[in-house]
């Protein structure tokens, strides 16, 4: 199943907002002043500044919501451990599945025909006990205890672009599991667009660093930082 990640909002003038915000720390001007400092200023020039020095804070005043669909409910429990996001799920206990559930197939089992065919058993039988339970008076609630981790899901999710360069640090590295380093690498080409001075060195820590901070799970991309 194919993943749709579809950016919903995000905040207006991206690169001018976080500008503002930082340049405020440091100046005697009033709003209407600075604005007008902000639009002779070389925005994107500021910004790398910001982001070589690290001062990432401003950062947080920029938000990205996006409505994401065709992941595994895998996905979305290691998604919801980025803890500075807001998450609004499809849920599984007021939901009832009235067909078969679209549901998540690896490469690595799509592959293989004998374990491809076990597979789509096992969600066929996983629905039809999930659906006789109903039948027979068995909450959804309880019913769905049943369904499967390779399950679809649905999942809306706002991060703050400070975040969301933590989120693609962590989650586009090559040790990340292959269904979210998926879906993180396609939020960070959208947001690229969008606002390409803030995620110009977004992706995986080690693109960053110019080392993996993964010490002995490194891929071999980079050297270690013990190694360098």
């Amino acid at each position: 199943m194919k993943q749709n990640i579809v950016l919903l909002s995000y905040t207006q003038n991206v690169e001018t907002v976080i500008a503002t915000a930082a340049k405020m720390c440091y100046s005697g001007s009033n709003v209407t002043e600075l604005a007008d400092k902000i639009s002779k200023d070389d925005i994107g020039t500021f910004i790398q500044k910001l982001l070589s020095l690290g001062h990432l804070s401003a950062f947080e005043h920029a938000s990205f919501t996006f409505a994401i669909e065709g992941i595994s409910r895998v996905t979305t429990h290691e998604l919801v451990r980025h803890r500075l996001a807001s998450y609004s799920q499809q849920s599984q206990r007021y939901i009832k599945e009235k067909t078969i559930f679209d549901y998540i197939t690896p490469d690595s089992i799509e592959k293989n025909e004998k374990f491809k065919a076990k597979y789509n058993k096992f969600m066929q039988d996983s629905y039809n006990l999930y659906n006789d339970f109903i039948e027979n008076g068995i909450a959804k609630e309880d019913a769905r205890f049943v369904l499967p981790n390779a399950k679809e899901a649905k999942i809306i999710v706002t991060m703050n672009a400070r975040e969301l360069m933590h989120f693609f640090n962590l989650r586009m590295c090559m040790r990340a599991q292959w269904e979210i380093r998926k879906m993180a690498t396609s939020m960070c080409e959208i947001v690229k667009a969008i606002a390409p001075n803030v995620f110009s060195n977004s992706g995986a820590s080690c693109d960053t660093l110019l080392y993996c901070p993964e010490g002995s799970f490194s891929c071999g991309r980079f050297p270690t930082l013990e190694n360098r």
